[in-house]
């Protein structure tokens, strides 16, 4: 009987391995070593191989998988090394007495980042090294105990949602210095005395004619100044609460500076955009800016957004479709392709900051379809820019000259709220120069906002 039961346990052990060999499948796991980065908390996931002699693979890569693989007739591009998810933040610093008050741009994440704090580093040498402070979920700190007539340089990080560093701005700059005097009143002139009474009664002196008020010593000019990059060459222009106020062309090099002097004291929302060689602008980077009586505040980092144009307005299935537009030159640029799954596709502008990228559109689904990009240039990188438009059909047909659609004021292809704010603004008011061409093409090109422009535009509603 106890011989019967060991055969019977023996059997079934026997069984038991067989089956476990049978389902058996091969685990495959990647080692992430680095002196510069930590994997946390990595997940294992079964693999297995595939071999065709023409295939096409259409999914979601993990953002560990990290780079390119490369074959004779197939590549693998993905992972976060590869599509960079987090924008550098654009820093403005303003010099106070023995301190400096830093505001930034919030950092855009994305591929599933999110950004869950912010270090300030300061240093009194440029490009550091950089003593670094967290400051919170925040987009403006005041770093104090200074040094007045002191150079001091700051970046900013973004960090994700463990502390680590994500993204990092480019440098700026303030000098701390002593509080500005106001300028004194003006003397009240003093009355002549009276004539004198007698025989001839001569009339009263002639006031004395008033000295001329000195520029009190301590004074300076209270001012604004934006730097970074836009396109090689081209027109940046910068607005002062919507209406033109500057406009500069950038270096070769993409660079760009603007400054606004004498300026009152007081809170702006200033905006710049650039206008690339097609004549296209980029979309508004905007940056609401508090100036204080003699105190210059400087804005750097900033990265104007790419172009981006598309060659067909309808594009048959299978067919390419041409994707470009203008950047800051040799930059890295990233294409985002919306469908019922993003596709991310990568390319480099030219010396001039022309970009293009021929689209296949065999995996996209028939229907409209959306384009946008952002650029890298060093460590520093772009917003997403606006958005274009184009449809997979049964044709191709080349895309015509743009089309404005009547109250669509910021020339996004819709009319709503937005449109109403921007009339809103210019309700009968004189028009810029800048919006007069606006007006012109969107409304009844009378040059004047009133309630016909509102009543064409409720008629043209798109939401």
């Amino acid at each position: 009987m106890v011989l019967g039961r060991l055969k019977l346990k023996h059997l079934f052990f026997v069984a038991l391995l067989m089956l476990c060999i049978l389902h058996a499948r091969n685990v495959s796991a990647q080692n992430f070593t680095s002196t510069t980065y930590t994997i946390l908390n990595p997940l294992l996931a079964p693999g297995d191989y595939s071999t065709s002699t023409s295939f096409r693979l259409t999914s979601t890569r993990s953002q560990f998988s990290i780079g390119t693989s490369t074959a004779t007739t197939y590549g693998v591009r993905a992972g976060f090394l590869y599509f960079p998810f987090a924008t550098t933040p654009a820093v403005s610093a303003t010099a106070g007495d023995a301190q400096v008050s830093l505001t930034w741009t919030s950092a855009s994440a994305g591929l599933g980042w999110t950004v869950g704090g912010y270090n300030v580093g300061r240093s009194t040498v440029s490009s550091g090294p950089y003593t670094f402070t967290s400051v919170g979920n925040v987009l403006a700190a005041t770093v104090s105990s200074l040094t007045n007539g002191t150079a001091y340089y700051f970046v900013v990080q973004a960090l994700d949602s463990f502390g680590n560093s994500i993204a990092t701005s480019t440098e700026v700059s303030a000098t701390p210095a002593g509080a500005v005097s106001p300028p004194p009143p003006t003397p009240t002139p003093t009355p002549p005395p009276s004539g004198g009474g007698g025989g001839g009664g001569g009339g009263g002196a002639s006031p004395p004619a008033p000295s001329p008020t000195p520029t009190p010593a301590g004074t300076a000019d209270t001012a604004v100044i934006f730097s970074g990059r836009a396109y090689p060459s081209t027109e940046v222009t910068l607005l002062k609460d919507a209406t033109v106020a500057a406009k500069t062309i950038a270096g070769g090099d993409a660079k760009f500076e603007i400054t606004l002097k004498g300026m009152s004291a007081g809170s702006y929302t200033f905006s710049l955009y650039g206008t690339d060689t097609y004549g296209n602008r980029s979309s508004l980077f905007t940056f609401p800016v508090t100036l204080t009586l003699g105190a210059t505040v400087r804005i750097g980092g900033i990265f104007i957004a790419p172009t981006v144009d598309v060659d067909k307005s309808e594009v048959k299935k299978g067919d390419t479709v041409r994707i470009f537009g203008q950047t800051s030159n040799d930059a890295e640029v990233v294409i985002s392709v919306h469908s019922e799954e993003e596709f991310l596709v990568k390319t480099t502008s030219d010396t001039d900051g022309i970009y293009f990228y021929n689209f296949d559109t065999t995996p996209l689904e028939i229907g409209p379809h959306t384009s946008k990009s952002k650029a890298i240039v060093a460590n520093e990188i772009s917003t997403f820019g606006k958005s274009v438009a184009f449809k997979v059909g049964t044709q191709s047909i080349d895309k015509s000259k743009r089309k404005i659609l009547k109250g669509d004021l910021n020339y996004d292809g819709h009319v709503n709220l937005i449109d109403y704010s921007i009339g809103a603004f210019w309700y009968k008011r004189t028009l810029s120069e800048a919006f007069k061409p606006v007006e012109a093409e969107a409304l009844n090109n009378d040059q004047v906002l009133n309630l016909t422009d509102f009543s064409i535009m409720a008629y043209y509603w798109t939401g």
